[in-house]
């Protein structure tokens, strides 16, 4: 039997002729009105990007803007495939050290300038230069040679087999020809980016918006959406406010929104929900050059007194799941037997006695040396459900004597005044989870210098070797072992307490369409998405 549904606005009837069980019938189907360019998408985030030259920037607000202005090699399809992207194909070799990429010959930079391998080759090496302050120079280094053969070719060679070569080279490639022989720090480029993707930097108003524009000549065809209008909105109250108004089209909503404040008509007319499991985690991170988590029994003993449950039911009203370590349930690199953490307070005032820690004065507060156990928790204004989970971490500790203060921080100065100079004592923060499982930038020792990802300063060197052999064999077998083994060392250790993995929960004006929801999520499509000509709101000026 086949279902259509005819919504006001949306479709327009079309008869077609079906046959059923009972003989011939005259349905009506959902016929959309074609793709028109123009239009805007304004959309609202609750942190200004830090930095639009992907490899200087860690922030995921960064990274949301260069992703439409950027392209790399190779990047993935709706169904989680690698395909090329600038890269038109590519060879590997049979012992997996070679990649031949052939690249398009047909692509321009935003200034006009064409696109070559010479620009890829730039990329690698300033990527690699120790002069160069990024946290993703660890792929490239596993690169023994890397040369543009001509124009249009670009080979590297690797010395030992390395898992993630191949989409390592999604990473953003950046134009030669205003980089080459100047210091990147300083580049204009960081604040107006120049790349070959499907949408042009327009302008940046700190603190306000960050606004794109349509690439009329992108190699896979122009975006019907004329721009992208990104609105810094701290107060994802606030933001709730400019979206029923409907002066922003798209936004993450919070569980209570997409649950109870958008279950009334004007949304269900005006907006379409998304919902699905995210590829991220949300987690408690210490500071383990702080003298009070340096013994690992304290961490598990506050992992214990955590009540996840009480989280995912009660902030995140059960969207989501529990986390039990740095990958998503469900895919093939998750161990689903590491050790839990179930909200035990009386295990957790036991591991902390075992550590020292005594209430000596009998008022509550735990003990040792003569200073009671006392931090502050960090996380960043804007993000509701972060600060909540604050809330109830710091009510469970105070139950077993730990005295836990919150600190709600702007995001730019979160991220560049405390995380980027490790001025924390913990951090409720989330990680993207990548397709690869290679965690190796996020836990290894090796990356813990200044704006590099491993700012907790976790350093186990079985976790290293894991990450390494994980990292160095191509078969998926083999590097499951070592990620099992893995996650089984960060549920002993403990330098995490892991709380989450959210439901992504995406509201967007109806006026959009295109937008079709796959295993990769939503976004994969974004120059597919248009608006009907009669239905279109703004227009870019070019």
């Amino acid at each position: 039997m086949i279902k259509r549904y005819l919504e006001k606005g949306v479709c327009h009837a079309d008869k077609i002729l079906l046959q059923t069980t009972t003989g011939w019938a005259i349905k009506t189907k959902c016929v959309d009105k074609p793709p028109a360019y123009g239009d805007i998408l304004v959309r609202g985030d609750i942190g200004d990007a830090s930095n639009l030259i992907p490899i200087l920037a860690s922030d995921s607000p960064s990274h949301s803007i260069a992703s439409m202005v950027y392209n790399g090699l190779v990047k993935y399809d709706k169904d989680m495939n690698i395909v090329g992207d600038l890269a038109e194909s590519w060879d590997i070799s049979k012992n997996g050290l070679v990649i031949t990429f052939k690249l398009r010959n047909s692509v321009r930079w935003h200034d006009g300038k064409p696109f070559n391998a010479a620009d890829v080759l730039y990329t690698y090496q300033v990527t690699t230069d120790p002069k160069t302050p990024t946290a993703y120079a660890g792929d490239f280094l596993k690169v023994k040679k890397a040369e543009a053969l001509d124009d249009y070719t670009f080979r590297v060679t690797y010395d030992k087999p390395f898992a993630p070569a191949l989409i390592s080279w999604s990473s953003a490639v950046l134009p030669r020809h205003l980089l080459a022989g100047k210091d990147i720090t300083k580049s204009p480029l960081s604040r107006h980016p120049v790349g070959t993707g499907p949408y042009k930097f327009r302008e940046w108003v700190a603190g306000q918006k960050i606004v794109l524009v349509s690439n009329e000549d992108y190699f896979e065809g122009r975006p019907y959406i004329d721009g992208r209008i990104t609105r810094i909105i701290p107060d994802t109250a606030t933001m709730f406010l400019e979206l029923r108004a409907q002066n922003i089209g798209m936004m993450g909503l919070t569980p209570l929104q997409y649950t109870r404040q958008t279950d009334n008509n004007l949304f269900k007319e005006n907006f379409n929900k998304y919902r699905y499991l995210a590829f991220a985690y949300t987690y408690l991170g210490y500071n383990l050059k702080n003298p009070l988590f340096t013994d690992k029994r304290v961490r598990q003993a506050i992992s214990y007194a955590v009540n996840k449950d009480e989280i995912v039911s009660g902030v995140l009203l059960g969207l989501g799941k529990l986390a039990t370590g740095p990958y998503k349930p469900g895919t093939w690199a998750y161990n689903d037997k590491v050790k839990i953490y179930n909200y035990d307070p009386a295990k957790a005032r036991d591991l902390m006695k075992q550590a020292g820690w005594t209430d000596i004065n009998k008022d509550g507060i735990l003990e040792k040396d003569g200073r009671p156990f006392e931090f502050e928790i960090l996380t960043n204004q804007g993000n509701e459900t972060r600060q909540k989970c604050a809330e109830i971490i710091q009510r469970q500790l105070k139950e077993i004597g730990i005295t836990a203060k919150i600190r709600i921080v702007e995001w730019s100065a979160f991220v560049t005044d405390f995380i980027n100079k490790r001025r924390f004592d913990a951090v409720i923060l989330g990680w993207t989870i990548p397709l690869d499982p290679d965690a190796y930038d996020v836990w290894h020792s090796s990356k813990t210098a200044p704006e590099e990802l491993n700012f907790i300063s976790y350093n186990n060197p079985e976790a290293d070797e894991m990450l390494d052999k994980g990292r160095s064999t191509f078969n998926q077998a083999e590097r499951k072992k070592y990620y099992d083994r893995f996650q089984e060392i960060l549920a002993e250790d403990q330098p995490y307490t892991f709380l989450y993995v959210p439901d992504e929960l995406i509201i967007i004006s109806k006026r959009f369409r295109g937008v079709e929801p796959a295993p990769i999520g939503i976004g994969y499509n974004i120059i597919k998405w248009y608006v009907p000509k009669d239905e279109q709101k703004y227009s870019m000026t070019r």
